[in-house]
């Protein structure tokens, strides 16, 4: 795990953009099989993470047509929440970061950390709205 005091920004900048931190199994198992739709970001300390996901997330969000639920778990703090959440983003391995959206409990979009590294957080912006514009 990782000091609280160092990924403290890092959780910030997702919540003060409208997601919800999930840090428990439970609270993992309440969202993300939820009715409607929910993005799930699996955030990170990583390079990519601030300089390509969390900037995409935040701006795809915006789109008119975004998901019902913003919610996200931290890689590297809150294991059980963050390994439970992966259960729910089969058959793709574990990645970090990584996004998913789900449609009525039904993964239906994907993001792996190899779709996020070296591209423009506009670029992983765009296939997340084409994504909400599909199914939100």
């Amino acid at each position: 795990m990782y000091p609280e005091y160092l990924v403290a920004p890092m959780r910030q900048e997702l919540v003060d953009a409208g997601f919800q931190e999930l840090k428990t199994v439970e609270e993992v198992d309440a969202a993300i099989p939820a009715e409607g739709t929910v993005f799930v970001v699996v955030n990170s300390v990583c390079g990519c993470a601030a300089a390509n996901a969390r900037p995409a997330a935040k701006a795809a969000v915006k789109n008119e047509k975004h998901p019902t639920k913003l919610v996200t778990v931290f890689a590297g703090m809150e294991k059980e929440a963050v390994d439970k959440a992966r259960e729910y983003m089969l058959p793709f391995p574990p990645s970090s970061p990584a996004m998913a959206l789900f449609k009525d409990g039904k993964l239906v979009h994907m993001i792996e950390r190899h779709m996020i590294e070296g591209r423009p957080a506009q670029m992983i912006a765009d296939n997340l709205v084409a994504a909400f514009e599909e199914y939100c």
